[in-house]
């Protein structure tokens, strides 16, 4: 399980689209919300959207690994589609908070890489979350007053990414990944594998 998070607007969105357009070894784990879609968002696509009832039916079934409320509205990630990615031995995205991330590392830390995105500069950081204008001048004064917060948890991951050029930074993202799927404990059938060279065969 491989987890992004980042304050709004440094980029987390943009480097999981292009990890995904790249690797067909990852799929994306999709979030359920109790937001309203933005423009342009496809429901199933970038997000499943219930109401806040539907919610806490979900977790009161045991059905989302992690939930968190951030701005006002619920997020979660639905237990069985990752459960069976994973089963099928293929990586899992998730663009998460640092909320969302702390409950996953307590359910299945063995499994989890986690790496948090900081913009190069407060100043870029405001100028893209105006410059996307999916958000009114309130909700943008709303993200960047949370974002100082949600930058203080960058010392709890195991990577952290400076993002100020995204070409440099799909590929930082990409070797993150190739090396972890390289570590020992990640390779299924290493033993088999070593002891058929060792035989001969």
């Amino acid at each position: 399980m491989l987890v992004l998070s980042s304050p709004s607007g440094a980029g987390k969105t943009t480097l999981s689209r292009r990890l995904l357009e790249t690797d067909s070894e990852i799929s994306l784990s999709i979030s359920v919300t109790t937001r309203a879609p933005r423009k342009g968002e496809v429901p199933g696509r970038d997000y499943i959207f219930v109401d806040a009832t539907e919610f806490n039916l979900m977790i009161n079934r045991n059905q989302l690994l992690e939930h968190a409320k951030v701005f006002g509205n619920y997020y979660g990630t639905p237990r069985a589609p990752v459960e069976e990615a994973l089963a099928k031995g293929r990586d899992v995205l998730f663009d998460i908070d640092w909320q969302g991330t702390q409950q996953l590392a307590e359910k299945a830390r063995d499994d989890l890489v986690s790496l948090f995105i900081l913009p190069p500069s407060w100043y870029e950081l405001e100028r893209r979350l105006m410059n996307r204008a999916q958000d009114d001048p309130s909700e943008i004064n709303l993200r960047m007053a949370k974002a100082s917060d949600e930058m203080s948890h960058w010392a709890e991951y195991d990577y952290v990414l400076v993002n100020k050029d995204i070409d440099q930074s799909v590929e930082a993202l990409r070797a993150i990944l190739l090396a972890e799927r390289l570590k020992r404990h990640r390779q299924l059938g290493l033993s088999e594998f070593v002891g058929g060279l060792q035989a001969g065969r």
